[in-house]
């Protein structure tokens, strides 16, 4: 028998899965979203996106399902223990 002689269905509509946000974003954009909300008026945004950045750049070889939380948590403490003039 020949496949175009067979009747053809529509593929099932299926819904987009649901990503969580470091997902979609990426660790350091999602990590730079979150802690711009919690040291707002403290850190400038460069040296906060900056922080963010090196803290991924030293993770590398991480995980990757692991690297959302750990790039924040480093870029955490980093920005936590920086001295004052240097935010």
């Amino acid at each position: 028998m020949h496949d175009r002689l067979a009747p053809q269905l529509p593929a099932p509509q299926l819904p987009a899965p649901q990503l969580p946000d470091s997902a979609t974003v990426g660790p350091v954009t999602g990590a730079v979203r979150r802690l711009a909300v919690e040291f707002d008026g403290r850190v400038r945004p460069r040296t906060l996106r900056r922080t963010v950045q090196r803290a991924r750049r030293d993770l590398a070889g991480v995980p990757e399902g692991a690297l959302p939380e750990l790039v924040e948590r480093l870029a955490r403490e980093r920005l936590c223990t920086a001295p004052a003039a240097r935010r």
